[in-house]
């Protein structure tokens, strides 16, 4: 008995042996395939810059979600690099990793499809920098820091000035200063007075204009809606030299609604209507504007750039007519979209010191302009 128990013992070893190296050989494969990750488990492979893109490359990267608008990269890079690409599609810079608004590094040679980069969101901005529409820089009643040195025919040597400025009170749009977009609500107010250098500088009259446009800006197109007040004084030194002169109390209370349109990024062209519901002094409702400037928008640096612009200026209380004013010189424009021009200037019409509003005037000579 004991001898068999010995051979059955014997043999359950040996079938419990090959039974181990059976389960062995089989079990290895898989144990060998679960050191590789699935392919569903592997990244999706990297584009690299030196790569084409081919033309049918799909609108999504497979395997992965598709990026949100915020995370895409603008149309330059972040040191100011373009990107480069055709139609469909942008590709990053091999210069850099610029970094996405989710603060993610972006990989150089990137493809981005163009159709997927979005906007700049638009927020809420108290006192923001930049205006939606730009003043007309031949405009003679703009909110504007200028001096104007000029020779009127038959009478002598002027010195016209304006001291006031513009400011953004509110906006919903970009943050950019230069061409920003959305709405914006503005408040503006200058004097204008005018000095006689014949006469040592005795002055001649003074206007006052004070405005709360709220204005827009879309792509090229820029609009403005607003409440402007204007009114015109006789100077006491003025009334000295010529007492029997009779001064008027010339009032302007109304409505101005302006159009522009940029038709390049250094010209702009204009259209305005007044509508003036509180008039007095011989002053009458209608009143227009319109016309061209040509001026870099971007920062122009030490060098500067030149300009150009034409501006005219018509009145109902004129029957309809009124005066034509060009100005051409160099300019120097900020990063902030501050523009300091130096130029010549031509008036040809009828005043705009509203006091002499029906007085024929030809002006020529020097001006200095700075806008906000």
């Amino acid at each position: 008995m004991h001898g068999i128990q010995t051979i059955f013992s014997a043999a359950g070893y040996r079938w419990s042996l090959s039974a181990a190296c059976l389960a062995a050989y089989l079990l290895w494969p898989v144990r060998a395939n679960s050191q590789t990750p699935t392919p569903s488990l592997m990244p999706p492979r990297q584009m690299l810059a030196q790569e084409a893109m081919p033309q049918d490359y799909p609108p999504t990267y497979p395997n992965t979600a598709s990026p949100s608008r915020s995370d895409l990269p603008s149309s330059t890079s972040s040191a100011g690099q373009p990107l480069s690409g055709g139609t469909d599609g942008l590709t990053l810079p091999s210069t850099e990793s610029p970094v996405s608004a989710a603060g993610q590094p972006w990989d150089t040679g990137t493809f981005v499809e163009r159709s997927l980069i979005g906007e700049e969101p638009w927020s809420w901005q108290l006192l923001p920098t930049g205006f939606m529409y730009k003043p007309y820089l031949a405009g003679n009643r703009e909110a504007r820091f200028a001096a104007q040195w000029v020779h009127q025919r038959d009478y002598g040597w002027l010195w016209d000035v304006a001291l006031g400025g513009r400011a953004g009170l509110l906006r919903f749009g970009s943050t950019d200063m230069l061409r920003p977009e959305g709405w914006q609500l503005d408040i503006e107010g200058a004097a204008f007075p005018r000095l006689d250098l014949e006469h040592d500088r005795d002055l001649v009259s003074a206007d006052f204009r004070f405005g709360v446009p709220l204005t827009s800006r879309c792509g090229p197109w820029e609009a403005k809606f607003g409440y402007y007040h204007l009114s015109s004084h006789l100077g006491d030194e003025y009334l000295l030299r010529f007492p029997g002169y009779s001064r008027i109390n010339y009032v302007w209370d109304g409505l101005v609604l302006g159009l522009a349109v940029n038709l390049g990024p250094n010209l702009r062209v204009y259209s305005e209507a007044g509508w003036g519901f509180n008039t007095d002094g011989g002053c009458k409702p209608w009143q227009f504007q319109f016309g061209a400037d040509f001026s870099p928008a971007d920062p122009t640096g030490p060098a500067g750039a030149p300009f150009l612009a034409v501006n005219t200026h018509l009145r109902e209380e004129n029957d309809f007519g009124g005066n034509f004013t060009a100005q051409t010189g160099w300019q120097w424009r900020g990063h902030g979209g501050q523009l300091l021009r130096f130029g010549l200037k031509y008036f040809n019409g009828l005043s705009e010191q509203d006091q002499f509003y029906q007085t024929f005037e030809e002006l020529i000579g020097l001006g200095l302009w700075y806008d906000f």
